[in-house]
């Protein structure tokens, strides 16, 4: 797999390319499954184990910077190794106690639908 790193610093790999509608950002809402790591491994979510698919709107401040950049351009039945600085995540606060400050954290995101 071939890692692209963005101008913010985002860096993504893809895993599966879908062949569904294209993720394009604002006015869209998407529904994902996805789990997430901490660099050492440390799984801290996971809404694949719950089996609880995710909808949020993109790239209207709703989920961390690096989901709103990751999600763009994949297209339905997609799925993503995300790699996301902590500055596309929770910063230096970190978040609830599960996450660290300053953490990198590791997606994999699959996108499961798109809708306007």
């Amino acid at each position: 797999m071939t890692t692209i790193t963005t101008d913010s610093g985002l860096q993504y790999e893809e895993i599966t390319i879908g062949e569904g509608t294209e993720a394009t950002g604002r006015g869209q809402t998407a529904v994902v499954h996805y789990t997430g790591w901490l660099e050492d491994g440390t799984k801290f979510d996971s809404s694949v184990d719950r089996n609880d698919p995710f909808s949020f709107p993109m790239a209207c401040g709703y989920v961390i910077k690096g989901w709103d950049e990751g999600v763009v351009g994949m297209k339905v039945g997609g799925k993503r190794k995300l790699t996301v600085p902590s500055n596309l995540g929770y910063g230096e606060n970190g978040a609830g106690g599960v996450i660290p400050p300053n953490a990198t954290l590791i997606f994999e995101v699959e996108l499961l639908e798109v809708s306007e």
